[in-house]
């Protein structure tokens, strides 16, 4: 599974999920780097059949409106350390996976992951 991981997250997300085999880039890593729209990364999501880990509410509603992004991790944990986030999604990766293989998005809180059909 590929991911792309937003702006407003660590880059380290996605080198933990590099660690962990899987395909991930950051905003950072495209062309226009965190200055990238919201169109354009939920045209890249499409075109490169990855799913988009954001804490940004827009993209749940473009989900809902739109379709895109391709897939969605929304985290919904309000203010939460680096360290903490990488942590959380550590323990859930393989349970955010086997959700996405059959749904389109989920919300991963504190306390559990939210499956959205």
């Amino acid at each position: 599974m590929k991911f792309l991981v937003d702006a407003q997250l660590p880059k380290k997300l996605a080198g933990m999920l590099i660690y962990r085999g899987y395909d991930a880039q950051h905003t950072l890593d495209l062309p226009n780097k965190n200055t990238t729209t919201d169109r354009e990364i939920n045209l890249y999501t499409i075109a490169h059949e990855c799913v988009l880990i954001s804490k940004d509410r827009d993209f749940v509603e473009s989900m809902i409106v739109s379709g895109m992004p391709y897939k969605l991790v929304y985290v919904n944990t309000g203010n939460i350390t680096n360290k903490a986030l990488i942590t959380l999604f550590a323990h859930t990766i393989e349970m955010i996976v086997d959700a996405l293989n059959d749904n389109r998005m989920v919300e991963l809180t504190y306390k559990q992951l939210i499956v959205h059909a």
